[in-house]
């Protein structure tokens, strides 16, 4: 049996940090001490852990002493700050942020995929980014079937994938519509209920925003292909949890629907849900505090011979962030 390890939560009181917790305990990992982390705003605060109140404690310098394993959420510009302090007194970070992912000396890891890489680390293990998680995972079959040669992904993503804020938004502008009020704009660009943003992240250049260029530079990081052809739109849109992705992936040499349904099938983590006939294929609601990402409406592409189209949706809060950590995490105690 793998030891007991303590464990750091850094943005324990984020949606991503209060799932974290959850899938800990629910995957039954071995902790022997919780410490709860955060910044000094949240001072004060608990969370609870095994039916236990953690009072949270403000992140320091000092605060890894003892620890073996810390799960970093708190955003880039705490990663790239504690982190390394982190490392320096002994513990291993696991990161959800952007911060050290294309880093080439840090593995940028999803289990089912190049779990391998998780124990070759350098102190920091890197988690994708949520998008990027629930589109490679089918991608990883297909690839494994007939080698890939260009992929485009539209991502319709929800709100809480912006945190606690963009849930409150979406919350706040719907109650508002149904009292007959103005929704009021605070933290998205436009309003989101009702509505779909077509960009995430600041532009750049060529008019690409940062979160399209993530899942460009992420995809062809994990499966190791590095001229991968990658063509990316992310869109925002009223849903509170779950990540979807319309996906169009050309293959190297002919795969076909029924080949490629057959490779969904059987890849760990991927969940073959298509039967349109019957009107099932995965949908947000549908997924939303499920492990596996489900993906369906597979289909060849009429205009490319080797082309296949497909839909996948994961919970970007665990698949796409908090249970893919954990799953690091018991590779590296294993």
């Amino acid at each position: 049996m793998p030891s007991p390890q303590r464990i750091a939560v850094v943005g324990a009181t984020g949606a991503v940090g209060q799932t974290t917790l959850k899938i800990l305990e629910q995957r039954n990992f071995p902790v022997r001490e919780l410490t709860a982390l955060a910044s000094a705003r949240s001072v004060g605060k608990t969370v609870t852990f095994k039916g236990e109140s953690i009072p949270v404690k403000e992140v320091r310098r000092d605060s890894f002493k003892g620890i073996d394993i810390a799960f970093f959420s708190a955003g880039g510009p705490q990663s790239r700050e504690f982190a390394p302090l982190a490392v320096a007194t002994g513990a291993i970070v696991i990161d959800k942020s952007s911060a050290f992912r294309m880093d080439p000396e840090v593995p940028l890891v999803v289990p089912e995929i190049n779990g391998a890489l998780a124990k070759r680390h350098k102190g920091i293990v890197a988690c994708p980014n949520c998008t990027t998680i629930v589109t490679v995972m089918p991608l990883k079959p297909l690839q494994e079937a007939g080698g890939l040669r260009r992929v485009i992904a539209t991502s319709f993503q929800a709100v809480s994938g912006a945190g606690v804020n963009g849930v409150a938004e979406l919350r706040e502008q719907t109650m508002a519509w149904a009292h007959g009020e103005k929704p009021v704009v605070k933290f998205f660009q436009h309003q989101i209920a009702f509505n779909v943003i077509p960009h995430i992240d600041k532009f750049g250049e060529g008019g690409y925003t940062g979160e399209e260029m993530k899942l460009v530079n992420e995809v062809r990081k994990i499966l190791d292909l590095p001229n991968l052809a990658v063509s990316p739109t992310t869109v925002r849109v009223p849903v509170f949890t779950a990540h979807s992705i319309s996906v169009n992936a050309e293959t190297e040499r002919h795969v076909g629907a029924a080949g490629a349904r057959e490779a969904f099938s059987h890849f760990a983590g991927l969940k073959l849900f298509d039967d349109p006939a019957q009107n099932r294929y995965p949908m947000p609601i549908l997924v939303e505090g499920q492990d596996d990402c489900y993906v369906g409406r597979v289909r060849d592409d009429i205009s490319c011979p080797n082309a296949i189209n497909f839909w996948v949706v994961g919970d970007q809060l665990r698949k796409g962030a908090a249970l893919n950590g954990v799953q690091i995490a018991e590779l590296l105690i294993q």
